[in-house]
């Protein structure tokens, strides 16, 4: 059977140190997963359950691309995440289980359009328009596990023109990493090519035209894009 339409090629990250490409099916996103940006968003960071929100996978933006600015926002904001990507399916997983599912780690931006977000969290609406546009997800190539292990700890922090504006480590997780694959395989059946963004750290703040952001989690990676003028 073919397509009735022309349709766009599966979305896809390179995979460090080989010539394979791991492709995106889905992209779950942990919501106020540090402390420190839960309380900066105005919310109080007690270990309460965890939440996910969604960006389609065709938001993937590779490492060191130049973005257009996107439509219909005056405050665009910089999350800056570990990305856990899945390789093998599974639901309900246990905890003790779930680095198995694991094929690798990126870096990865969680671009949001925060006024979009604010104004339909004001309405009591979805804000998926906030979170999930084009471009809204720009990624490092992922590093296997085979390759790096598991990390737990270090570094993730980000720049924008050179400044540090985010700052933080891994081991600041409310919900660490096994724990949020654990929960998440409650709630759906996770797909080898799932995307999980782990959280981001405090410090989330604008991104204008002509900024340049650069990313880093301690032994995962480096990331940097740019917003044209």
């Amino acid at each position: 059977m073919s397509y009735a339409i022309k349709f766009r090629a599966t979305p896809a990250l390179p995979v460090a140190e080989s010539n394979q490409a791991f492709p995106v099916g889905r992209i779950y996103c942990v919501g106020r997963n540090y402390a420190e940006h839960a309380r900066e968003m105005g919310h109080d960071p007690e270990r309460e359950p965890p939440f996910f929100f969604m960006k389609p996978a065709d938001a993937i933006v590779q490492n060191g691309a130049t973005l257009p600015y996107p439509q219909a926002t005056k405050d665009l904001h910089h999350e800056i995440e570990m990305v856990v990507a899945i390789g093998r399916d599974g639901a309900d997983i246990p905890v003790a289980k779930a680095l198995d599912h694991v094929f690798g780690y990126g870096v990865g931006l969680d671009m949001t359009r925060r006024d979009l977000q604010g104004e339909a969290k004001k309405m009591g609406r979805p804000w998926e328009m906030g979170k999930a546009f084009d471009n809204s997800a720009p990624c490092t190539a992922l590093k296997t596990a085979a390759m790096m292990g598991h990390p737990a700890t270090g570094a993730i922090w980000l720049k924008v023109n050179g400044k540090i504006v985010q700052k933080g480590d891994l081991s600041e997780m409310i919900w660490n990493v096994p724990e949020t694959i654990s929960y998440l395989s409650k709630l759906i059946t996770l797909k080898a090519g799932d995307l999980i963004l782990s959280g981001t750290p405090a410090g989330v703040g604008p991104v204008k035209a002509g900024d340049k952001l650069e990313g880093h989690v301690d032994g995962v990676g480096d990331l940097t894009v740019t917003y044209a003028k």
